[in-house]
């Protein structure tokens, strides 16, 4: 059987994303496990999101048990083309304006400077007034 094991493509290994036909790339090795989809304890919802790209990070963040790894080789048809791989893209956040607070334009601080006290000392004059007993 070990003739059966060829290198796939991974435009090849990407056509077989659905229940009836279900193939996975983890660690540069594919696997057909159609036969495993109703068995598997995730469901089959779980393995036919990890179609259509490298697995392995999906595989491994799960944390399967040794068991499962060794389960894993009788769903082993081949090797991946490295080559056929697309490369990962990482997420680059678009650019925003840096914040700079020295930025604040002057004649608004001394605005700020002679406004504040003032309604301070409006709120105190009227706090005064309606209080007062007469």
């Amino acid at each position: 059987m070990a003739s059966d094991r060829k290198l796939h493509t991974f435009e090849e290994v990407a056509k077989h994303n659905q229940t009836k036909d279900c193939w996975l790339i983890i660690s540069g090795k594919v696997y057909d496990v159609t036969p495993f989809m109703e068995d598997h304890p995730g469901g089959d919802e779980v393995l036919l999101s990890a179609t259509g790209k490298d697995a392995t990070n999906d595989f491994e963040d799960v944390g399967h048990s040794d068991s499962a790894r060794d389960m894993m080789e009788k769903y082993y048809i081949g090797e991946i083309d490295a080559l056929t791989v697309p490369l990962k893209r990482t997420y680059i956040p678009p650019q925003q304006a840096q914040y700079n607070p020295d930025k604040t334009p002057e004649f608004v601080i001394k605005i700020l400077q002679f406004l504040v006290p003032l309604l301070i000392l409006g709120l105190a004059f009227v706090v005064r007034h309606y209080t007062k007993k007469e």
